[in-house]
């Protein structure tokens, strides 16, 4: 593929426009409106007719209609709210505008046999009809208003920013891209003759003729509103083809292991590898191999054993002479990472390094020393790892846990490390959250992807029961009688400190009532507010069984491992995504006793609520629960919206056009077959500089 696709064509950001100023545009940039393309692409929620004059028989309460009408009465209004009440009379009937918030002016404007314009909702009220505060404009009775040729759009915006600036600045974004027609993609690709061209689509979109029917403007079949959604898939994949065209650039290590090392650490695991975790070390080993950087993705159920797939890969690189970094996203999961690799590695001669935060000067200066020098071959820790002044001899391999917690630039610096010595390091993705189909074909198709779909022989289904906390006083017989028969509870709470307008129980009030209602037993807390070495020494007590009850909120989510906790009670759980509560459900259930999740609510629940809590009795399978998830929550909430680098669609909707994402893949391969010298404008028209974050 020839440079040109390494460039992107963006249109003119929005300073370019008549009366944007500063305090304009940065209103604009925080509803992600930069550029004109993103101002084209800002659809409407709804649409208004002004294109006609209303008559009496069509007046229906809660109606929005455009009349004409003289004014034979204005006055202020009496009672306990000042209103100016004007009565216009429109073709032989009465309408009264109401305004309860007015300035002399409009008193001055709004005189008798004055002609104005109204649009407005009308209502019914005791003297007939009448609106509040409608839009207007006075005019000469010669020379009256044009109707208007179109629906009157109406736009998402926010505090300040008025439909009509938006209107204003939409018009000229219509009159630029009129000219542009020559960067449009065939309408023939896409397949449907029906379809519009993308210059048709956004004008019929934005200014729809009179006559339209706003109802089917707004469907999601409508064939304008397919072609941009398709179009923008289409974008997307083109993002991730030049993605790995853009990694292949690099030269990566060729790692090919030591036998001898790999035959000593498997023989020294305490358990047999499942079939899907033999299968995923050999695709990681052929990847490893290469000297094209691997990108690789390993998902798979909480509980299928990543990890011990990752020290695999460790082993293989530490082999060939290669230094590894491993990064988690809290203290407590790269803590986890930490003691695992110690107990894998150090048996066979490998030493593990620790770095985070918490750390001091002097203990950070001894591990950037032995780095540097090539004598520490393996590194765990949270985003210390790619602080400034770090520096790796031979960086060979990153492994990165949980990736979507993490902003991009942090991976992204990560990685930089190991091109300071010229070569790329190949990457090691794992996430426990299982990311349905849809999502992987557009988030993360410029990654190869491996699935452990195999959980290890003996793990028993954790039992889900759903309880209102009406029933609390039977909840707390259960966690005594676990308790009583030597086994751990695990209490979550979604806030640290209570919030009455959000009816969640707060961990720490959780803590002293537990304490007071379970005198004999011993009731530990832990959170996110807590410092670094406070929380570790909670867990370490937990583990070791000097807790019964651990109240924590979601910070135990991930990475934390106690196989002796088999019970976990969620309170408020109608109020944790589907994928959250699957996260949490699999930290129990890992010992001999069989794990039993309890899903406390506060009624009454939504009906978003109830399908999720049915969902989590329904199924363990963590890819159908992701799949749900992504319907009920959509991609936003499944990937972390937080990080730099979400994909987020102007148009497309992954739940909505899953069915198009093979189609709009299709298409992709022609564009870049056959019209490549639109590749730069079409991605500058749908991802512009957010394109540079897409790469991992």
């Amino acid at each position: 593929m020839p440079d040109a696709i390494e460039s992107v064509i963006q249109a003119p950001g929005l300073a370019s426009l008549r009366g944007v100023g500063p305090r304009l545009e940065e209103r604009l940039a925080r509803m992600g409106l930069i550029t004109i393309s993103d101002l084209l692409l800002h659809l409407p929620l709804r649409y208004q007719d002004r294109c006609r004059l209303a008559e009496r028989g069509a007046l229906l309460d809660s109606a929005e209609v455009l009349i004409r009408g003289r004014v034979c009465q204005a006055q202020p209004g009496v009672g306990r709210r000042r209103a100016l009440v004007a009565v216009i009379e429109c073709d032989g009937f009465l309408l009264t505008l109401r305004f309860f918030h007015y300035h002399p002016g409009l008193t001055a404007r709004l005189t008798v046999g004055t002609h104005v314009q109204c649009f407005g909702q009308v209502r019914l009220s005791l003297s007939g009809f009448e609106m509040v505060h409608p839009e207007f404009e006075c005019f000469d009775p010669a020379d009256p208003p044009v109707l208007a040729d179109h629906l009157t759009p109406v736009y998402p915006s926010v505090a300040g920013l008025h439909q009509a600036v938006i209107r204003r600045l939409v018009d000229q974004a219509i009159a630029w891209i009129g000219g542009k027609a020559d960067d449009e993609l065939p309408s023939a690709l896409f397949g449907d003759p029906d379809w519009p061209g993308f210059v048709e689509a956004v004008k019929l979109l934005h200014h729809p003729p009179a006559g339209s029917r706003a109802e089917a403007l707004l469907s999601d079949t409508h064939p304008a509103r397919l072609r941009l959604a398709c179009e923008e898939l289409v974008a997307h994949q083109l993002a991730c083809r030049r993605l790995r065209r853009r990694a292949a650039i690099w030269t990566a290590p060729a790692i090919r292991g030591g036998h001898a090392l790999w035959d000593r650490f498997a023989e020294g695991l305490s358990f047999a590898l499942t079939g899907a975790q033999q299968r995923v070390i050999e695709e990681i080993k052929d990847d490893l191999a290469k000297e094209q950087p691997m990108h690789r993705l390993v998902q798979g159920d909480v509980g299928s054993g990543k990890t011990v797939v990752a020290a695999a890969a460790v082993v293989h690189a530490v082999s060939s002479g290669y230094q590894v970094a491993i990064m988690a996203p809290t203290e407590l999961l790269a803590e986890q990472h930490l003691r695992n690799f110690r107990h894998w590695l150090e048996p066979l001669g490998i030493e593990v390094g620790w770095l985070s935060g918490r750390v001091t000067a002097k203990q950070r200066t001894a591990v950037a020393d032995v780095l540097a020098d090539g004598s520490l071959p393996v590194l765990v820790g949270t985003h210390a790892l790619f602080q400034e002044g770090l520096t790796f001899a031979r960086l060979g391999l990153v492994v990165i846990d949980e990736q979507h917690r993490f902003g991009v630039q942090q991976r992204l610096s990560l990685l930089e490390k190991g091109r300071d010595c010229g070569t790329s390091p190949h990457l090691l993705i794992m996430t426990a959250t299982p990311i349905p189909r849809t999502l992987m074909m557009t988030a993360y198709a410029d990654l190869d992807c491996s699935v452990i779909d195999e959980l290890p022989p003996g793990r028993k289904p954790v039992e889900t029961v759903v309880l209102s906390v009406a029933r609390r006083d039977e909840i707390l017989a259960r966690v005594r009688n676990a308790c009583v028969g030597g086994r751990q509870v695990y209490w979550v709470c979604t806030l640290i400190e209570a919030n009455e307008l959000l009816q969640c129980q707060a961990a720490e009030d959780s803590a002293k009532e537990l304490t007071a209602a379970l005198p004999k037993l011993r009731v530990g807390l832990i959170h996110g507010r807590l410092k670094g070495d406070e929380k570790a020494a909670v867990m370490a007590d937990f583990r070791a069984g000097e807790i019964d009850v651990l109240v924590a909120t979601t910070v135990i989510e991930v990475g934390v491992d106690v196989p002796n906790a088999s019970v976990m009670i969620i309170e408020n759980a109608e109020r944790l995504g589907l994928s959250q509560l699957h996260q949490l459900r699999g930290r129990i259930g890992r010992g001999d006793a069989r794990g039993v999740c309890v899903l406390l609510y506060q009624p009454p629940l939504s009906e978003q609520g109830r399908e999720r809590l049915a969902a989590m009795r329904e199924t363990h399978d963590g890819f159908e629960i992701a799949r749900r998830d992504l319907e009920l929550r959509g991609p936003g909430e499944l990937l972390g919206k937080r990080q730099a680098g979400y994909v987020r669609f102007k148009v497309a909707d992954l739940v909505r056009d899953q069915g198009m994402i093979r189609h709009a893949s299709r298409i992709a391969g022609e564009v870049e077959g056959h019209h490549e010298d639109r590749i730069p404008s079409l991605l500058g028209r749908w991802l512009g500089d957010a394109l540079q974050y897409r790469a991992i």
